[in-house]
């Protein structure tokens, strides 16, 4: 992780009270046909558990909880959990999570880690660490990944093979061309097994490879920065099959009547605009934009409004300024990129952090050695400290269930005087 952060318990506690108070691929193969037709059919259902396990990839999300966002907000009106155990430097050993205490080996460890959280669904983003062995390590690479794709099965989970980001970076010493075709060759592995075992394939190599080309989303080279990871969160959804299914509000103005596009919904009828309340059908919550200011492409709610006389004119949402435009812009389609819908997924993302920050420090805790390791006799006493998180965790999710669903605002225009 980027930040180190070191909640105590009683923080923990104080931290949710206070929230409570103040509101709440082959790189350059196409895939197979089969997973092509993996796509269509994916889907979560209520108590899946969902798992991310792979190196940084995922691990350092738990910093910006973009990945957990996008699949909370398109399953919205289901009840899933999640927990990431992404771990720096991994691979498909487990080799970056040995300990001073053997056993648990670092392959056991990583075994434990997988089996407690009992996942129904799992998202695998290995190979990028294991690609510095080159063509020399990819045979072992296979049978690894086998081996713990075996286990993931045994365990009556599904799995959604990722490959690996490419290597960013224009430092000459990072030798970025010679890693990506390393990359790539694994990618093509790693597409070849998904297609053998029948399960479904995301490509991110490609995707944010070209996007690197025109922003910059990472903060090495190497590991993304928060817009990578919106970024991110975009490709995995497509590469899901979850497609953006938002449409443009129009409103057609005559003299007799006011049409509107399906996705309003009408509170009064009139034929005066001024006088038009509605609201809107949205989906799901859209993904907000990074905080750290970071310019990203999107696709925001348009909204299309013919035959009005020429002025400017307010789009408002509960009764607040929403944004301003001439009658001529409105034609065209005026994008928005703020409001409740806005507000609301910051919330959830916000949400999501401090779940994942708790959930971090529960199952990798600092002193990890002295609490469950092989001096535990010293302070061993501290593992209850870590079950209770599962109380705030748990509290957190329900809060999470709660703001998951886009909620009903109403829309009026006023004209600009």
């Amino acid at each position: 992780m980027t930040h180190v952060r070191v909640p105590t318990a009683s923080a923990c506690f104080f931290l949710v009270f206070i929230s409570l108070l103040v509101g709440p691929v082959v790189a350059q193969n196409k895939p197979s046909p089969q997973g092509e037709k993996s796509v269509s059919t994916f889907g979560l259902k209520d108590g899946d558990r969902v798992v991310f396990l792979g190196n940084s990839v995922f691990e350092n999300d738990f910093e910006f909880g973009y990945l957990e966002l996008a699949l909370t907000t398109r399953f919205a009106d289901k009840f899933v959990t999640f927990r990431n155990l992404g771990w720096t430097g991994d691979n498909v050993f487990g080799d970056a999570r040995s300990t001073f205490t053997n056993p648990p080996t670092a392959y056991q460890h990583l075994i434990q880690n997988i089996v407690k959280t009992q996942p129904t669904v799992v998202f695998l983003a290995y190979g990028g660490v294991e690609a510095q062995e080159g063509q020399a390590g990819l045979a072992r690479f296979k049978d690894g990944l086998n081996n713990l794709l075996n286990k993931i099965d045994s365990l009556g989970a599904r799995t959604i093979l990722l490959s690996p980001i490419p290597v960013m970076s224009t430092d000459s010493s990072l030798r970025a061309a010679k890693r990506n075709a390393d990359i790539e060759l694994y990618a093509s592995e790693i597409t070849k097994i998904a297609s053998q075992r029948g399960k479904q394939f995301v490509d991110l190599y490609n995707p944010i490879l070209q996007i690197s080309k025109q922003s910059v989303i990472t903060e090495n080279g190497i590991h993304l920065n928060e817009a990578g990871y919106y970024y991110l969160a975009k490709i995995l959804e497509n590469g899901l099959g979850l497609k953006s299914n938002q449409t443009p509000v129009s409103i057609i103005l005559s003299k007799q009547t006011i049409e509107t596009s399906p996705n309003i919904k009408k509170l009064n009828e009139t034929n005066e605009l001024a006088a038009l309340k509605f609201t809107i059908n949205q989906p799901y919550l859209p993904l907000p934009a990074p905080k750290s200011g970071e310019q990203v492409s999107d696709t925001p709610q348009l909204f299309r409004i013919s035959g009005l006389k020429k002025g400017f004119y307010t789009l408002k949402e509960d009764g607040f300024d929403l944004v301003t435009a001439s009658a001529k812009d409105w034609e065209k389609g005026v994008a928005v990129r703020n409001g409740a819908d806005f507000n609301q997924a910051n919330l959830l993302k916000e949400m999501i952090e401090k779940k994942n920050d708790l959930f971090f420090f529960q199952y990798r805790p600092i002193n990890e050695t002295y609490i469950i390791g092989f001096r535990a006799y010293e302070q061993g006493k501290h593992v209850k400290d870590l079950d209770d998180q599962s109380i705030l965790i748990k509290f957190l999710e329900s809060q999470i269930a709660l703001e998951r669903l886009p909620k009903s605002h109403v829309y009026q225009f006023s004209v600009l005087k």
